[in-house]
C-alpha cells in the first residue's frame, strides 16, 4: 500500500507540558489507522497539527512524499485532509445542502446554486452509501445521519484523508455498525481514515493498524489480528488493566430516590422530560441508556437542583426535594458527577485543593466558626490527589491548568469521598483513559456495595451494561422500558434507544 501521509519527529510543547515528543506516524492509501491513547497522551494535539490548528515546534509533515506546511485548516483541506469532530459543526436550522456548502458557496447567475450543490450531495451520498436527503433540515434528522452529513461535507471538499475524532460517542449500536459499513465503503474507494477512539473493541473490529500513544510518545503499532484488548490497554496505561467489572449480585433494599411523573422543560421552553417515573434503591445501580439529547441532561439537572421541573415530584430519602436548590439536596445525601464538568462541576480559577471541598468547605474540619481551615483542606487535597491519581504539578495550581480528564478526576474524587446516600453519575468516565475508567468503575461498584443508591447516566452502552443492575431506556423524553441487565442484549437496548419499541 502507498504511504500518502507521514509525520516525522513531531514535537509540540505547551507551558509545562510536552504534548508530542518526536512522534512518527504514517497513513497508507485506503486503510483505517486507529490512534489510541489515554487522556493527555497527545492524540488530539497531533491531529490538531495535522489539521492545521497548531504549528509543531519541530518535525516535518509529508503528503505523497512532499513536505508541506499547514498554517490553518484551509491549508489542510487544500491538500485533501478533512476532519469530523466529536461535536458536530452543523447549523440545526439549515438544510443538509446548506450546511455542506457553507464556506464553499457556489453561485449560478449571481444566486446561490442550491440545486447544483444538492445534486452533488445526492451523488456523493449514493457513491459512498451514505443515504442522506439533501433537503432535510439538520434539526429533524437523527444523530447518526448528522454524522453522515459531516462526512459528506469533507468529501464535498474533496477529502482523501478523513480524521474521525471519537465518531461513535453519540451513536446507538446499530448506528455504529452502519458507520463501520460506511468506513469500509470509503476505504474501498481510496479514502484513508485516521480513527481516534478509546474503545478497544471498536479498533480491533474496524482498524487495519493501531498506533498507541502514551505521555506524548508513540509506544507501538499493532495489527488487530496479532493483539487483544488486554495488550492494547497495557500499552496505553503502562501496566496491566482489569477490563471486566467484577461485582457481586445486587442486594437492593429500600427506595432512596423516587421520581414520580416528572416533567421538565429545556432551555427553549419545550418539554424535554415527559412524565418520567422510576425509583432507585439502596445497594443497586440503575442505568439510564439513551442517545444523547433525549432528555437525560434535563432529568439529571432537575434531580440535582440545577433546573426547575414543571410537574411531578422528586423524593430523596423520604423528603420531598422537588425544585429545591442544590445545597439542601446535597445535605440530604446527594453526590453528583455532572455531565458538563466545567460549567457545573468546577470553579476553574480555584486551586485543585479548593475544588475538592466545594460541597463541604463550610463544614468541619474544613470550615470552623465561618473560617476555612487551610491545613485540613491541604491534607484532604494531598490524599485525594494520590488516591484518585489526579495528575497535577501541585494541589494548589488552578484547576483550569489540568487536562479535561484530570478535571473529571477532581470531581469524582470530591463526590466519592463524602458520606452519601444517592450518587448520580452523569457520564462519569467521559474523556478518561482505560486505567482511570477501571478505577472509577470500581469506586462506583464499591459505593453500591456500601448500600448507596446509584443512578448512572452514560452514552457508553458497554459501561451501562457492565455496571447497571437495571437499565431504564430514555427516548424522546420518556422512559420506554426498564429491564433487568441480565435479561437483555445490547441489540435490544439499541432498538429501544432508537425508538423502535417506544411505548406511548
Amino acid at each position: 500500500m502507498t504511504t500518502i501521509l507521514e509525520l516525522k519527529g513531531i514535537t509540540k510543547q505547551f507551558p509545562g507540558v510536552l504534548a508530542n515528543d518526536h512522534v512518527d506516524f504514517d497513513l497508507k492509501k485506503g486503510e483505517i489507522h486507529a490512534l489510541l491513547g489515554e487522556n493527555g497522551a497527545g492524540k488530539t494535539t497531533l491531529m490538531n497539527i495535522l489539521y492545521g490548528l497548531y504549528k509543531p515546534d519541530s518535525g516535518e509533515l509529508y503528503r505523497d512524499g512532499k513536505e508541506v506546511s499547514l498554517n490553518s485548516p484551509k491549508d489542510a483541506i487544500a491538500i485533501g485532509i478533512g476532519m469530523v469532530h466529536q461535536h458536530f459543526m452543523l447549523i440545526p436550522v439549515f438544510t443538509v445542502t446548506e450546511n455542506i456548502m457553507l464556506g464553499e458557496e457556489k453561485l449560478k447567475n449571481a444566486v446561490l446554486d442550491r440545486n447544483g450543490v444538492s445534486a452533488k450531495v445526492g451523488e456523493l451520498s449514493q457513491k459512498y452509501g451514505l443515504e442522506i436527503d439533501p433537503e432535510s433540515f439538520v434539526e429533524d434528522i437523527p444523530v447518526g445521519v448528522q454524522q453522515r452529513v459531516e462526512i459528506v461535507k469533507t468529501l464535498y471538499r474533496k477529502a482523501e484523508i478523513l480524521i474521525l475524532d471519537e465518531p461513535t460517542a453519540v451513536l446507538t449500536p446499530q448506528e455504529v455498525e452502519d458507520l463501520f459499513r460506511i468506513m469500509r465503503e470509503l476505504t474501498s474507494q481510496g479514502v484513508s481514515i485516521i480513527f481516534i477512539t478509546h474503545k478497544l473493541k471498536e479498533v480491533l473490529k474496524i482498524a487495519d493498524r493501531i498506533t498507541v500513544m502514551r505521555a506524548g510518545k508513540v509506544v507501538g503499532t499493532a495489527i488487530p489480528s496479532e493483539t487483544d484488548e488486554s495488550h492494547l490497554a497495557a500499552m496505553m496505561v503502562g501496566r496491566e488493566v482489569i477490563l471486566n467489572v467484577e461485582k457481586e449480585p445486587a442486594q437492593p433494599k429500600e427506595d432512596v430516590l423516587q421520581v414520580i411523573d416528572l416533567k421538565v422543560n429545556d432551555l427553549r421552553g419545550l418539554e424535554a422530560v415527559r412524565g418520567v417515573t422510576f425509583s432507585v434503591r439502596a445497594g443497586e445501580i440503575l442505568g439510564i441508556a439513551g442517545v444523547q439529547g433525549n432528555g437525560q441532561t434535563e432529568l439529571v439537572e432537575a434531580l440535582t437542583g440545577l433546573r426547575q421541573s414543571t410537574g411531578g415530584k422528586v423524593v430523596l430519602q423520604g423528603k420531598d426535594m422537588t425544585n429545591n436548590p442544590p445545597r439542601p439536596i446535597i445535605e440530604n445525601g446527594l453526590s453528583h458527577i455532572p455531565e458538563d464538568r466545567q460549567r457545573h462541576g468546577l470553579v476553574l480559577a480555584y486551586p485543585v485543593a479548593d475544588n475538592l471541598v466545594l460541597c463541604n468547605y463550610y463544614l468541619p474540619p474544613f470550615g470552623v466558626n465561618f473560617v476555612m481551615q487551610n491545613k485540613a483542606i491541604d491534607e484532604n487535597a494531598r490524599k485525594l490527589v494520590k488516591d484518585f491519581d489526579i495528575r497535577t504539578p501541585s494541589p494548589f495550581v488552578p484547576t483550569s491548568n489540568l487536562s479535561g480528564g484530570n478535571q473529571q478526576k477532581v470531581i469524582v474524587a470530591r463526590e466519592l469521598s463524602r458520606p452519601v446516600q444517592l450518587l448520580i453519575a452523569n457520564q462519569p468516565t467521559r474523556g478518561l483513559d482505560v486505567g482511570s475508567i477501571e478505577y472509577i468503575h470500581r469506586q462506583i461498584v464499591n459505593m453500591r456495595g456500601k448500600g448507596v443508591a446509584v443512578l448512572l447516566v452514560s452514552a457508553e452502552l458497554d459501561e451501562i451494561m457492565s455496571l447497571a443492575d437495571r437499565i431504564a431506556v430514555m427516548y424522546q423524553g420518556k422512559i420506554v422500558d426498564i429491564v433487568d441487565t441480565q435479561k437483555t442484549t445490547k441489540s435490544e437496548l439499541g432498538l429501544k434507544m432508537a425508538g423502535a419499541q417506544a411505548q406511548a
